[in-house]
């Protein structure tokens, strides 16, 4: 009989917390430390994740059916939490030796877990089904410590209508910034309300563009920021130069919630760097668009974020640990469910599983997600995350405003990012 329970957490209060409380003590759960042999000769691994929840808990059960079923002698207990509460859930039960088998870890997370020694190396994986840069994000001097299960990622989107219109050769996957600048000088007319480019002033955008220029956001060995430099000038300058010649500024609503993708799906913006997670929400606008990968400056590099499966140094079954995370990752069965289910994407090397995907219009040309793949940047991570994401934005917004140069923003970031580290 499969042994298996998806458990869901939200915020409660009062009574119904100690309820719940009551209720995991009486059951268990994927982060308790019951006996994790279900039956003679049957080994039991725990599963915590955050991402099937709140619409694909019966897509990981499927998932975890078929691994079973193909697994005699294996069997996965799921917990699935809400992402609010995951990480603090995740961070206690490691602290108290009491983690699940293998859990999810998004790619910032991840590097933490990695260095501080709660995940166990991985020598049991199939490498070769994975695109090379999904699992190389997973690695960490050299040593795999996990897979990658799904990915998105950012592309240029662009209005082919409004290129069309004004006789603008359309983007393609050669252009680099100054053929975007000069499109999107040639398409924008702020009388009528139409913007030629946006793409949001922070930290995101800020160490991808860094990259597009060539620049590291931290020096080599990560205690120091590195990104107040020629190219960092030029990433800065890049992003502030456009609020308000080629872009909405602020004070038009730039950087309120869902401001750029209700602009573009009026037909009102010309490119937008953004996610393919947008595609569902533009499948029925009256003019036509398409993605190409998004252009640099002295080299590509495109933006990607990553959902891993790890298994944990405490696992006392690490073989059929790597098993399952292995099946959960880059299995057929987990390839069609994701795809199906529009689920993000499946991290597979074979291209041929992801036909189905590829052929869905619009976007005409989804080979740019695949394209893109090919130079990949992930956000630098330090302890204090947010607070450094914080404060790189900010900086950048006060450009953006006029109160700062770029020069003295970047100075000002430097510092803030130093005092953190």
């Amino acid at each position: 009989m499969v042994r298996r329970r998806s458990i869901r957490f939200t915020a409660l209060a009062g009574t119904a917390v100690l309820a719940l409380g009551l209720a995991a003590c009486s059951q268990g759960s994927a982060s308790s430390s019951s006996d994790s042999d279900s039956a003679e000769g049957t080994t039991t691994i725990r599963y915590m994740n955050f991402s099937a929840n709140d619409g694909h808990e019966e897509d990981l059960d499927a998932i975890v059916e078929a691994f079973e079923e193909a697994n005699e002698g294996i069997e996965v207990e799921v917990e699935t939490v809400p992402y609010d509460d995951y990480f603090t859930k995740l961070q206690t039960a490691v602290a108290g030796g009491t983690v699940a088998d293998t859990f999810e870890l998004n790619y910032e997370n991840f590097v933490t877990y990695a260095e501080n020694g709660s995940l166990a190396a991985l020598d049991e994986i199939n490498g070769d089904a994975y695109q090379d840069s999904l699992l190389e994000a997973f690695n960490r001097d050299g040593t795999q410590y996990g897979v990658p299960t799904s990915f998105s990622n950012v592309v240029l989107f662009y209005n082919k209508t409004l290129f069309d219109e004004a006789g603008v050769d359309l983007p393609t996957g050669e252009w680099t910034w100054a053929d975007e600048k000069a499109a999107a000088e040639a398409l924008t007319d702020a009388d009528a309300g139409v913007w030629g480019d946006y793409q949001p002033i922070s930290f995101h955008e800020f160490y991808k563009t860094l990259a597009q220029s060539g620049g590291e956001f931290l020096n080599e060995d990560g205690t120091a920021a590195a990104f107040n430099s020629e190219a960092g000038v030029e990433a800065a300058t890049w992003l502030v130069e456009k609020s308000g010649t080629t872009m909405p500024t602020e004070a038009d609503g730039a950087g309120t919630p869902d401001f750029d993708s209700n602009l573009f799906a009026e037909g009102k913006l010309a490119m937008w760097h953004t996610g393919i997670w947008m595609f569902g929400g533009l499948a029925d606008t009256s003019f036509e668009w398409d993605i190409v990968v998004e252009p640099g400056n002295t080299q590509n590099a495109s933006a990607m974020f990553a959902n891993g499966a790890v298994v944990s140094a405490d696992s006392e079954h690490p073989e059929a640990a790597q098993q399952w995370i292995d099946f959960l990752a880059a299995s057929d069965t987990t390839a069609d469910i994701r795809l199906e289910t529009s689920w993000e994407l499946p991290p597979v090397a074979d291209e041929s599983k992801l036909t189905g995907y590829l052929e869905v219009t619009p976007p005409e040309n989804r080979q740019a997600v695949l394209d893109s793949l090919d130079a990949v940047v992930l956000p630098p991570v330090i302890e204090r995350q947010q607070e450094m994401q914080d404060a790189v934005s900010e900086e950048l917004g006060n450009a953006a405003a006029g109160r700062k140069s770029v020069e003295d923003a970047l100075a000002d970031a430097e510092q803030r990012v130093n005092d953190l580290l």
